[in-house]
């Protein structure tokens, strides 16, 4: 009988790069071992949380030990599977959408912008921040035959659903989406929506928040 790979919560995977990075930048440092609360130390979350994201993957430490560094760095990153390059498009180059390019992601691991879409752009192309662009017009036609799965979507709320369509259309699986709307895709695409004038808002709530907590 097939063993099931155990369901593992939302929000622990979305710690997972967190914990990556952080594991990386401690084997750089020399460090062998570290504990859950050296960790909890370094990237702020609670070490009783970090143990039991941990738990999730079975024994990944020893107790009175604590976790082999390189072990957790090379875990990591077959889970995330950072050995594999993922190409992604980004559609929309307007000043989120420029810094993305500016930015781009290969300097960090091994995911990387290798095309982009904007009215701008010509037809048959025109070089913004040394990656091709391309009029939205040849979206779905570019997509296909670069075999994009995944993309950035940074373009005006009112166009956000149509280009979105296209994208399934042309057989996308993940989109990341910075318009401040509510996308509409089938179950075999996943979207992460990332508004930013929520995510300030939820800050500063959460800075009156502490203030008020400090004076009671």
């Amino acid at each position: 009988m097939r063993e099931e790979t155990p369901k593992i919560p939302q929000a622990t995977s979305k710690r997972l790069p967190l914990y990556y990075r952080f594991l990386q930048n401690i084997a750089n440092s020399g460090k062998k071992r570290v504990s859950s609360s050296e960790l909890s130390e370094v990237m702020k979350i609670d070490a009783a949380t970090i143990r039991r994201d941990f738990s999730h993957f079975g024994a990944l430490g020893r107790k009175g030990y604590g976790y082999d560094v390189h072990y957790l760095v090379d875990f990591f990153r077959k889970t995330l599977d950072e050995d594999a390059e993922t190409d992604v498009a980004l559609i929309g180059v307007g000043s989120l959408g420029n810094a993305f390019l500016k930015y781009n992601f290969q300097k960090n691991h091994n995911t990387r912008i290798v095309v982009a879409f904007d009215p701008k752009a010509s037809i048959d192309g025109t070089e913004m921040s040394g990656i091709p662009a391309f009029h939205p017009d040849t979206l779905q036609e570019k997509i296909k035959e670069l075999k994009i799965e995944h993309v950035i979507l940074t373009v005006p709320s009112r166009i956000a659903q149509d280009v979105t369509d296209q994208l399934v259309q042309a057989g996308v699986k993940g989109i990341l989406n910075f318009a401040p709307v509510r996308l509409s895709v089938p179950e075999t695409v996943r979207v992460h929506t990332i508004d930013l004038s929520v995510e300030l808002q939820t800050l500063i709530y959460f800075i009156k928040n502490d203030v008020k907590q400090s004076h009671l």
